[in-house]
């Protein structure tokens, strides 16, 4: 879902960057920051566990190699 939302938010910037339009442009740059804030706010304590497991499961990932005796 992510993912789905960079990919969507990569194409509006390239075609804010072709726009000629000032106040069209605006416009879609509010929409998407208004976007970006709900959806911070649905996911901003699923995210920010999932990411922390993440991070704890590579940290974890990584002492284990430099603990492992070599072959």
């Amino acid at each position: 879902m992510l993912t789905k939302l960079f990919v969507k938010s990569q194409l509006a910037l390239q075609s804010f960057k072709n726009d000629e339009r000032g106040v069209t442009a605006i416009e879609y740059a509010i929409i998407g920051v208004c976007m970006s804030a709900i959806v911070l706010a649905v996911f901003n304590g699923t995210l920010q566990e999932a990411l922390q497991g993440a991070m704890d499961t590579i940290s974890t990932n990584i002492t284990a190699a430099n603990t492992a005796p070599a072959e």
